[in-house]
């Protein structure tokens, strides 16, 4: 399994990857941060960019808060598939 660190900015005009910010991955969704869907739209936008079902990306902390912790299954590394640091 791989790890990935996210800072997520909601009700964005669009949704996008933005790049680094410090060691977590800048993901603007344009989906509100009530109700969960905020996090969905981040599950669904890395199922996405990575091509796996959205079943195997689960977040594990911070579902309520901008920073959060992804758990994505069946993947090792991450690092060729993501924009470079």
């Amino acid at each position: 399994m791989a790890y990935l660190t996210v800072r997520v900015t909601p009700s964005a005009g669009r949704n996008s990857i933005d790049g680094w910010y410090g060691h977590a991955l800048r993901v603007r969704v344009s989906a509100p941060a009530e109700r969960g869907r905020a996090n969905e739209a981040l599950i669904r936008l890395l199922a996405e960019l990575l091509e796996i079902k959205t079943r195997r990306v689960r977040i594990v902390r911070g579902l309520t808060t901008r920073n959060k912790l992804v758990e994505i299954e069946g993947l090792d590394d991450i690092e060729g598939i993501l924009p470079p640091r």
